[in-house]
């Protein structure tokens, strides 16, 4: 089986590091995190914590894609957070990525990153409405998607779990992770707000949320607010279509 790699700069010197935890990513390294879709493990290097995202086996039709046609999720996830640090957004720094092909399929991939320790993720926002400065924090989070939309940054992925957020001295600092799905261009009004659809079920987060993007953006509030809710009900909507779908599919394999 042939495999492809890629090491920053800044971390060549540590390649057989890392070839080696890759090669024995089975056996060695401490889980991390939610395991059911990928696998996510800690390595230490010299007193840093390195994150290696395992990305599960590709069904068969994307073997192919992802071997002849499309990027692989691991040299995507790579790439994106280069760009990011490009333009000076915050996310994990980025290491390596591996990936691992036939022929004619593509098999294994593993992204690596630094691990970032953080207070919290936006999830804890949308489940503990007492958290210390809980709106302040909101309103920063808003203030720093205007940011992403401001430099043609479409997070394909904008939910609860993926963005990140570290207390400093003078107020919060965001990392996004789980990078692989984004698209560098300039955003129209729709794509924008749509791009809060995802995170969130309670009307009074996306008040708020539609009130500091229309300070930022200098845009009518109830024009921001009427499509924010719209297209939360809508992706909502969409997701419990999908559950009940799979719930049925599941009784009738029975």
């Amino acid at each position: 089986m042939k495999r492809k790699k890629e090491i920053h700069s800044n971390f060549k010197a540590n390649s057989a590091f890392f070839d080696d935890i890759i090669s024995h990513f089975d056996r060695k390294g401490e889980d991390f995190g939610n395991q059911d879709r990928n696998s996510l493990k800690l390595f230490q290097l010299e007193g840093k914590s390195v994150n290696v995202k395992s990305f599960r086996l590709p069904n068969i039709v994307n073997q192919i894609a992802y071997r002849f046609f499309r990027k692989s999720k691991a040299q995507r996830s790579y790439e994106y957070a280069n760009k990011l640090k490009d333009l000076q957004v915050g996310t994990p720094e980025p290491i390596a990525y591996y990936e691992y092909k036939t022929p004619f399929l593509f098999k294994k991939s593993y992204y690596i990153s630094e691990q970032l320790d953080c207070d919290l993720t936006y999830r804890e926002l949308t489940t503990n409405f007492n958290y210390p400065d809980h709106e302040n924090i909101l309103r920063a989070f808003t203030r720093f998607t205007f940011n992403l939309h401001e430099k043609g940054i479409h997070f394909l992925d904008h939910s609860p779990g993926n963005t990140l957020i570290k207390k400093t001295d003078t107020g919060y600092n965001f990392f996004l992770v789980d990078l692989n799905r984004m698209v560098f261009k300039p955003l129209d009004f729709e794509t924008r707000i749509k791009n809060f659809s995802k995170l969130t079920i309670h009307k009074f987060m996306v008040e708020i949320m539609s009130d500091e993007y229309a300070k930022s953006t200098g845009e009518a509030y109830n024009r921001i607010f009427d499509l924010m809710w719209k297209e939360t009900e809508g992706f909502q909507n969409k997701y419990h279509r999908k559950r009940r779908l799979k719930k049925k599919l599941k009784f009738w394999k029975r």
